[in-house]
């Protein structure tokens, strides 16, 4: 196998060279070395590479290209699918060229946006319904959005409840599949922020809709962890049993968000990251935090498989800190079923979900030369004009600052604007760039 061979051969060279394999991720590779440390991410032969030393890194791709003819693509602006947006706030993620193409794939460039990716009235669709023809396509399709749920968390639940029915598809499931795709299209400039400033503490929300699933009663699991103001890994998924009470199933999509949990507190060890605080898991049912609080036998939870009580053993141990709250403030909610329009924008909001910032127009009296004897002139010239608006369609207001540049010849004189614009939306200010 080819694959397996060219990940042994590029193992070994890295082991070599000193760096370690991830226990959290076997795709991950990571050196520590005094203060430097660097971080490798692979995909077969697509590799991501980052870290605290620019020396440091310039050495390893001149030591890495010796060994294998590979090509330097810069700065990390799109991997995978995955576009990345540089802010001075620090990253945003999309895949607006990915979602375009499962738009043109399905025939819907031109289809009416919604607002939400899913009906409150999702159970009313079923009645007096026939199989989906072609199964083949359901399944590509949903696929395809399945791989688009990697930034966007905001469609999860959606893309978690169509994908249910990929046996044996019903028209009224793909008609669903084209509501999300409504959903897709107007906001197809959506992104996941990564912001820079922000602190280090990791906390997650944890909830379940019980016996949400009208066919099988059974529940969904739905959780998201952030990593300071970052959200970093959600979920949205079917509980494989039945349960007896909300109780119950609160407290099994807490032993899952606490797996979770687990696995990011390794991440976090292997790339060098100092977690002082213990992680805060937010539910919003109390019957649920007592019993991961108090180690007794509860008459009524006693069936409960023993592994749930994982999240039981890390609240003893205070490796994990339990806490309620309300359900309005229960950002895990848009996980685990269909929201209306409102509701489900605030928490979108919360999910870090924003436009992807973008200019268009252009700039009026740029690069013109002004000629002229009298500097006082210069000084009441006419300054560039920008029209910028955010693709979105929500208004910005935007100004450009333009500075003088003296030309060799002293009697001409030209404009040169600067590449940094402030865009005032509400009570944020997001900076933009605008290439000449």
């Amino acid at each position: 196998q080819a694959s397996r061979a060219w990940y042994a051969r590029l193992s070994t060279f890295l082991l070599d060279y000193g760096f370690s394999i991830s226990f959290a991720d076997p795709s991950m590779f990571t050196l520590h070395q005094g203060p430097v440390t660097l971080i490798l991410l692979i995909y077969v032969d697509d590799m991501i590479l980052t870290g605290s030393c620019s020396l440091a890194l310039q050495k390893f791709v001149d030591t890495f290209c010796s060994e294998f003819p590979v090509k330097d693509l810069g700065r990390l602006t799109y991997f995978l699918g995955v576009e990345v947006a540089w802010t001075n706030q620090g990253l945003i993620l999309c895949q607006t060229k990915y979602a375009k193409d499962i738009l043109e794939k399905v025939k819907m460039e031109d289809s009416k946006p919604c607002n939400t990716p899913m009906s409150t009235k999702i159970h009313k669709l079923q009645a007096e319904d026939k199989t989906f023809d072609d199964v083949t396509f359901y399944r590509q399709v949903v696929g395809s959005l399945q791989y688009l749920c990697l930034t966007r968390p905001d469609i999860s639940f959606a893309v978690n409840y169509i994908s249910q029915f990929m046996h044996a598809p019903l028209h009224s499931h793909f008609q669903m599949v084209k509501h999300i795709l409504c959903y897709v299209k107007g906001t197809l400039h959506f992104g996941l922020q990564i912001l820079k400033q922000s602190t280090l503490d990791i906390y997650a929300f944890s909830d379940s809709d019980w016996a949400g699933c009208s066919h099988t009663i059974r529940s969904t699991t739905g959780f998201c962890i952030y990593l300071g103001a970052n959200c970093i890994t959600w979920s949205a998924k079917k509980q494989n049993t039945v349960s007896r009470s909300s109780a119950e199933d609160e407290y099994r999509a807490m032993a899952s968000t606490a797996a979770e949990l687990t696995w990011v507190q390794f991440l976090m060890k292997d790339i060098g990251i100092q977690i002082d605080k213990v992680p805060v898991l937010y539910c919003d049912n109390k019957s649920s935090l007592f019993m991961a609080a108090n180690p007794v036998a509860h008459g009524k939870s006693k069936h409960i498989q023993i592994d749930f009580h994982y999240v039981r053993e890390r609240v003893a141990q205070k490796q994990l800190a339990t806490k309620f709250i309300c359900s309005k403030n229960q950002i895990a909610d848009v996980f685990t079923k269909s929201l209306a329009k409102q509701v489900f924008n605030n928490l979108r909001n919360k999910l870090g979900l924003v436009p992807r910032p973008s200019l268009k127009g252009s700039v009026s009296n740029y690069g013109k030369e002004i000629t002229t004897d009298r500097e006082d002139q210069l000084h009441n010239s006419q300054r560039p004009n920008l029209f910028v608006s955010n693709k979105d369609g929500n208004d910005v207001v935007a100004t450009i600052t333009a500075i003088r540049e003296n030309s060799e010849n002293k009697e001409t004189r030209s404009w040169q604007d600067k590449e940094e614009i402030f865009c005032n939306k509400g009570s944020s200010k997001l900076p933009y760039s605008v290439d000449p």
